[in-house]
């Protein structure tokens, strides 16, 4: 099993100038940052040639043979089925996909799912692409084999993760200048954003294509705003690199009132409504993330005006999303080498003394992928124990377990129980830990038992 996850992002200043028909006469920049709310595929292998991919999100499944052959056009699973083509694939996988925001949003979702995709085929086929690869090839297939009205910019925050300047330049090439701002002062920063979820974007392509129109023709009042927005970003990356927040949040207002005559389309009366109803609550400044019409409100204010901002807008039927920032990118999570299974197919348990002898904390259960050598259990059984109400400190023992298995080689803890002695070696061979759980015994008291899939 192969699990990927990506990110999507949410851009302060400079969205529209990456759109070739502006880049590549002026130059693009976009100032942006990846956040913790992730498109997952997971991959599984098959043995039959053919190729099944199920969406949770738009909930609709499709088997498929002769990739080469199929038009890409109709399909509701149409990127999948283009970056399968674009990779030339000759594989017969199960593929799953989920995510974590809906499409509509305004945050970048159908780059990352794109940019997961190619991820997930190249660390399967084990062809390695490096970052910037992978959002070019990314763009190219959103762009040229879909022909979609698109920017590159959430391609870049897809594969790159973190807070970034990106610089789009007129000979078609792309550079990503990280904003390395210290950690208490990236903490200050993710804490004073608010993300209000307004309603779907239904008109986004729309947008983009009419936007991009008038850039190329030179029309109307888009060049200017979009001069205009470019600068400003250039103007928040100062601010960024000069530890003043506040003059951040201020230049978002002024951006989305430059924003705002790029198109007529992206706001709208009950945006302006919200947008008004925040300012009056606390925030500094705001936009909305993507390329307008709907999606996410994003707010900078302060954590001393944030409550009074929260409850304004629940009066309103408008809820926030709680999130973080992501500084990986695109990143394969659980990597079964696809071996053969050994032994049979039952699951086994060990006691949780084996896994433990660090703090708690540090990565996640999911990230706890690979076995603890033979299966065995302190009392020599392969029946599985009952749960009980020390699941959650059960799970923080596995966590510590795998801290102190990827520092070294752990140590089997005797604390617990004296005749469990073994020394356990994590981070070394493949098997999934499928669940934690406990055996309760009068003979042997609460012991703690780690399920392991052959």
């Amino acid at each position: 099993m192969l699990i990927v996850r990506s990110p999507v992002r949410i851009s302060f200043g400079g969205g529209g100038t990456d759109l070739p028909a502006y880049y590549e006469h002026f130059g693009g920049s976009v100032l942006s940052v990846a956040i913790n709310k992730y498109f997952y595929t997971v991959l599984t292998a098959r043995h039959d040639n053919r190729i099944q991919v199920i969406s949770s999100d738009l909930r609709v499944f499709e088997t498929w043979h002769d990739i080469a052959n199929l038009n890409l056009r109709g399909s509701s699973l149409e990127i999948p089925l283009a970056v399968l083509k674009e990779m030339n694939c000759d594989v017969a996988v199960d593929l799953f996909l989920a995510s974590e925001i809906p499409p509509g949003t305004g945050l970048g979702s159908s780059a990352s799912v794109c940019v997961n995709l190619l991820k997930t085929l190249s660390t399967y086929l084990q062809q390695p692409v490096s970052k910037y690869d992978l959002a070019e090839r990314s763009f190219h297939i959103a762009r040229h084999l879909l022909g979609k009205h698109i920017g590159k910019q959430d391609e870049y925050a897809a594969a790159f993760g973190g807070l970034n300047f990106i610089s789009f330049h007129a000979d078609g090439s792309t550079s990503v200048e990280p904003i390395d701002l210290a950690p208490a002062m990236l903490t200050e920063l993710q804490r004073n954003l608010m993300l209000f979820f307004v309603g779907s974007a239904h008109d986004s392509w729309t947008i983009l294509q009419e936007q991009e129109s008038a850039t190329r023709n030179q029309t109307g009042s888009a060049v200017g705003a979009l001069h205009e927005v470019k600068a400003l970003g250039i103007r928040m990356r100062g601010a960024l690199q000069q530890g003043d927040l506040r003059e951040l949040g201020t230049l978002l207002h002024e951006t989305w009132q430059a924003k705002r005559r790029v198109s007529t389309k992206i706001s709208t009366p009950r945006i302006d409504e919200l947008y008004s109803l925040a300012r009056k609550h606390g925030a500094l400044g705001g936009k909305i993330t993507g390329a307008g019409g709907g999606g996410f409100l994003l707010l900078y204010c302060e954590p001393d005006r944030q409550s009074d901002l929260r409850d304004a807008m629940r009066g309103q039927e408008v809820q926030d999303m709680t999130f973080g920032f992501d500084m990986q990118g695109a990143q394969a999570i659980a990597n079964d080498p696809f071996r053969r299974q050994r032994h049979s197919t039952t699951p086994h348990y060990r006691h949780c003394s084996q896994v433990s002898g660090a703090d708690p904390g540090g990565a996640d259960v999911s990230d706890l992928v690979e076995d603890l050598q033979e299966p065995w259990n302190c009392r020599g059984s392969d029946q599985p124990p009952c749960p009980c109400r020390r699941g959650a400190d059960i799970s923080a023992t596995v966590r510590a377990g795998r801290r102190a298995g990827t520092a070294g080689r752990g140590k089997a803890v005797t604390g617990q129980r004296r005749h469990v002695t073994r020394e356990s070696r994590l981070g070394r061979r493949g098997r999934s830990v499928l669940g934690i759980l406990c055996r309760c015994s009068s003979l042997c008291q609460p012991s703690c038992y780690v399920a392991i899939a052959p």
